[in-house]
């Protein structure tokens, strides 16, 4: 039994620089607020158009299918696979991560025959690894991530889609911590389907996941035999709401659209490749920084995912006691390693609004701080590397 009934909410206003969620800019908070209005209402109907456009320039598209899910990320995820296969498809699997993980049990549960070609983590799938583990024959669907936010690797895409010619497969795209942050070009990299999340580098709080199917893609679901999975995430019924039918489905989360409509806004406002040089600069920065400091970067320079910086904890220094001390003193939080990077890595997000000098400059003064505290002092601060990053 409920003795009282809990206060209103009053969070902390934490500097987020974890993997995920992102700060979320003042504009967005304020679409957020703004009045509801019914899922078929004339007005909302002009802001569902207006997110599909936005939402194709953001992702570097014209499929006519492209959308926003109602759903974290990983909906987006499911979307894609459920729609796309049927029991008894193969599918191939890049797996050096958290994510392809998961695409590859996601696929499994749909029912696919499913291969995985297993990576180092922290480094990019190999396409020859890819095309070893195939063996050969035909599939339906080769599952890539193009930025793997569990170790902060940015995989190249041109040799996928060479290699899922050669296989005859749909090229499916993982661009959860890409888009909004770095360019993602779906039409010239010839990817079938792809999906997002608002939380990353969109700059927008969790619950929406940007979807794109490509005409192939969009022909192999017309063309299915079975039912969808999932009824939820069907697309050959959402569809008909986001299209010009505008068939009543399920109600969309009408406030977290908004917030989306502003968040591509201000990445169009700003302009995608200055959206990129920006994560690219504080990147920069803060990896100078941090190596000033003694700690090193898990991912190789070539393979590095700006928006999402995955380093070692130095020796003598434990994992846990340094992020509860940042949450404390610093209101900062930064993310730990899963999988076998857990405990020993740290994984430091400049995402959307978080991209910015003042941060990057905190994360250090702050990881000198707690460090000092563990008695692991670094020699430097790591400010004037990352200053001299800025100044070039």
């Amino acid at each position: 039994m409920m003795n009282e009934i809990p206060k209103s909410l009053s969070p902390s206003a934490r500097v987020l620089m974890g993997p995920g969620p992102s700060p979320t800019a003042p504009s967005v908070y304020e679409a957020l607020s703004k009045p509801t209005l019914g899922h078929l209402d004339p007005e909302f109907l002009v802001v569902m158009d207006e997110i599909r456009d936005m939402q194709r320039v953001v992702m570097g598209t014209q499929n006519e299918l492209t959308m926003p899910m109602s759903g974290t990320g990983s909906a987006g995820m499911e979307t894609c696979l459920v729609n796309l296969i049927q029991p008894g498809d193969k599918v191939l699997v890049g797996v050096n991560g958290v994510f392809g993980t998961r695409m590859a049990e996601v696929a499994r549960r749909a029912g696919a025959l499913v291969t995985e070609a297993k990576s180092e983590w922290g480094r990019a799938v190999d396409p020859l690894a890819l095309r070893e583990a195939a063996g050969g024959g035909e599939y339906k669907l080769l599952c890539v991530v193009h930025a793997e936010t569990s170790t902060g690797v940015l995989q190249d895409v041109a040799p996928m889609r060479t290699l899922a010619d050669e296989l005859g497969a749909m090229l499916l795209l993982d661009c959860v911590t890409s888009v909004g942050g770095l360019r993602v070009s779906l039409d010239e990299w010839g990817v079938d389907a792809a999906y997002s999340g608002t939380q990353k580098c969109l700059g927008c709080p969790p619950g929406l996941s940007p979807i794109s199917f490509s005409a192939r893609a969009q022909e192999a679901l017309s063309a299915r035999t079975e039912a969808v999975q999932s009824w939820y995430l069907d697309l050959s019924m959402i569809a008909n709401y986001w299209g010009s039918e505008r068939s009543y489905h399920h109600t969309a989360p009408i406030n977290m659209l908004y917030g989306l409509h502003e968040a591509l806004r201000l990445v169009l406002e700003e302009g995608i490749d200055a959206r990129e040089q920006r994560h690219r600069l504080h990147s920069r920065a803060l990896v100078a920084g941090l190596e000033a400091m003694g700690i090193a970067p898990r991912v190789p320079v070539g393979e590095r995912l700006p928006p999402l910086t995955a380093v070692s904890v130095p020796d003598g220094v434990e994992d846990a006691a340094v992020r509860s001390h940042l949450l404390e003193h610093h209101n900062l939080e930064i993310g730990g390693g899963l999988g076998p990077m857990k405990g020993n890595t740290w994984r430091i997000g400049l995402m959307g609004a978080g991209a910015c000098r003042e941060n990057v400059e905190l994360c250090l003064r702050a990881l000198h701080d707690a460090m000092t505290a563990q008695g692991s002092a670094p020699a430097r601060e790591g400010v004037d590397a990352a200053g001299a990053v800025y100044a070039g």
